[in-house]
């Protein structure tokens, strides 16, 4: 890191674009100056009202983020977006499809939108999401919109990263909705049945509804919305039912208890790196380690054995190892 950590705070802070983009680069890439500039910005992150946008390819969800943006814009809110693509199979990288539709906010100071590839990670966000989020937040952008990959049945990460969870639906997805409904849909706060100008429109609505009133038992009811992003229909309605879901959340206890799941969700993912990292370098460091493996497959020891004596001789804890009885 060129700078001191207080130094690059005080740039992200600022809003400086230069900035964060370079933080989460660092973020995105794992390196060294990643931990300890999260951990700086933390404790000035937590303003922000994180919303998430999902559903399935061809919904129409990086036009209905585009809409939402100037919605949001034009009522004085700094915008931050997270748009996950699918990772390029030859550059390892995001496709970038997301940002061409939102080209028109490219010279807006009030917003900054990234891109970022999944890198091979099922659930509909990439592993940095969630710390990129928390970037954005403490740079000062008091709405921040995750927006997922394209998503089915089980991606469901993003319930795990916002505040509000819109679920995007297009007009000809009956059957679609019928395939969706054990996973995906249980999650939503919102639903919007984009391109509501095309045919079946009003139909998926009202499957969406009758869908909602056989599974609400209280609290929250999520309302289902029709909007034409294309045309610009229903964006004003969708950052009201946003504004609603805020306030229940508040006034209901629910919000704190998302905010807390969330924190554990990321203590947890910490864990997990942790330990990989540590059992990765472990493993470079056993030149043996083809042969034990070989001793498994070929019934002279056992997985549970083996495992034992990796986890009582790698310090996880440090997120290193410190050598090995194998």
């Amino acid at each position: 890191m060129p700078q001191s950590v207080e130094r690059w705070v005080e740039r992200i802070r600022s809003g400086d674009p230069r900035a964060i983009a370079r933080a989460i680069t660092w973020v995105e890439d794992e390196a060294p100056e990643a931990a300890a500039l999260l951990n700086a910005l933390r404790p000035v992150a937590g303003g922000a009202y994180r919303i998430g946008l999902t559903g399935p390819p061809g919904v129409g969800k990086s036009s209905l983020t585009d809409r939402l943006i100037r919605v949001l814009r034009g009522s004085g809110h700094r915008v931050g977006v997270v748009a996950v693509d699918p990772t390029s199979p030859f550059t390892g990288g995001a496709l970038l499809g997301d940002r061409v539709r939102m080209v028109d906010h490219a010279l807006d100071p009030g917003v900054f939108i990234r891109s970022m590839g999944t890198r091979g990670r099922l659930g509909g966000l990439a592993r940095s999401t969630k710390d990129v989020l928390d970037l954005l937040d403490a740079a000062g952008y008091d709405v921040v919109i995750a927006e997922t990959v394209g998503v089915g049945q089980s991606e469901l990460d993003v319930v795990h990263a916002v505040d509000t969870v819109i679920l995007a639906l297009s007009p000809a997805g009956g059957d679609q909705v019928q395939m969706l409904k054990a996973g995906i849909m249980e999650i939503a706060d919102i639903f919007v049945v984009n391109k509501a100008d095309l045919p079946g429109a009003d139909r998926t609505v009202r499957l969406i509804r009758y869908m909602v009133d056989l599974a609400h038992r209280g609290g929250w009811r999520p309302p289902v919305l029709a909007a034409s992003a294309s045309e610009g229909r229903g964006l004003e309605d969708l950052w009201e039912q946003i504004l609603r879901h805020r306030t229940y959340l508040e006034e209901s206890g629910e919000g704190r208890k998302r905010r807390l799941r969330r924190l554990e969700d990321a203590v947890w993912d910490q864990v997990q790196a942790r330990v990989q990292r540590a059992f990765l370098q472990w493993k470079a460091a056993r030149p043996d380690w083809e042969r034990v493996l070989e001793e498994v497959a070929d019934g002279k020891r056992g997985l549970e054995g083996v495992v034992d004596e990796i986890v009582h001789s790698v310090d996880f804890s440090a997120g290193r190892a410190e050598g090995g009885v194998l």
